[in-house]
């Protein structure tokens, strides 16, 4: 008797549930399903409207949580979950879960700033919190940066915001300073030239704004020359390191020296 009584209590719970259940199962699937094609054509038209590449991804990830929250309580209200109570009690534990997460907050209200204001954008190089790299991607609490050893720099947006931010690609090109010292005995304006024309024959340094060579110090050991070439970002490595090796061997080709740190000690008798 009890069994039969435990079977018409199951029975009736399978034919009041049973249904909202599968609808609440249906509904997540073709939701879910409705979600990832809705974002992929907003993405196809931020795309067609040439739309900022990180502004793209941000709007998609912040679109995506509220659909997936709605979603969340349609699901609920299938299944016979009061939603107005439902929203009281997520507006509340929302409250105390702000409180407790202030500083994710403070990283989402960063990724905002960052959007509006654009300091900078994806792919290009900067330099922030101490951290120097190509930015991979700005996500809504954190950016990615790809650092010259292949590294990757996960930056929280909200300390990124508030801080000092060095953009190297927003001017299109960059100056590459170099020192180079030559002996005391050697020919100034001829050193100057040797290493001018080893910048002007370099296809990747600029010709406008010109290159610069001039004496910055009478040194202990040298006089010490400042190489100021101008060229793209995306050449700047390979003009620092080719002009070093093209201004050594140029030097030494026109019998130029370029001296290391020596003293000299003089000697005395003393009786």
């Amino acid at each position: 008797m009890d069994i039969q009584k435990w079977l018409d209590k199951g029975t009736d719970f399978i034919v009041d549930f049973g249904p909202k259940v599968i609808g609440a199962i249906l509904i997540w699937i073709i939701g879910s399903w409705i979600i990832k094609k809705l974002l992929k054509g907003i993405s196809k038209v931020m795309a067609l409207r040439n739309y900022d590449e990180s502004l793209q991804k941000f709007l998609s990830n912040l679109l995506g949580w509220i659909l997936k929250i709605v979603l969340i309580l349609a699901v609920l209200g299938t299944i016979g979950v009061e939603t107005t109570s439902f929203a009281a009690i997520l507006a509340a534990a929302g409250l105390a879960i702000g409180l407790a997460l202030q500083g994710s907050l403070a990283n989402f209200a960063g990724g905002v700033l960052i959007m509006i204001f654009k300091p900078f954008k994806i792919g290009d190089l900067i330099e922030a919190q101490g951290v120097l790299g190509v930015v991979k991607e700005i996500e809504i609490f954190t950016t990615k940066l790809s650092t010259p050893d292949n590294k990757e720099a996960i930056i929280p947006n909200g300390t990124l915001s508030n801080g000092n931010i060095i953009n190297y690609t927003s001017q299109g090109t960059l100056r590459v300073d170099l020192n180079i010292g030559i002996g005391y005995g050697d020919d100034i304006k001829k050193a100057k030239d040797v290493i001018m024309k080893v910048l002007t024959d370099n296809p990747k340094v600029l010709k406008d704004p010109a290159p610069t060579v001039a004496v910055s110090e009478l040194g202990d050991n040298a006089i010490n020359l400042v190489v100021r070439p101008n060229t793209n970002v995306a050449d700047y490595w390979d003009v620092y390191f080719g002009a070093l090796e093209d201004s050594k061997n140029a030097l030494d080709a026109a019998g130029i020296s370029i001296p290391y740190p020596q003293r000299d000690v003089h000697i005395h008798n003393v009786k």
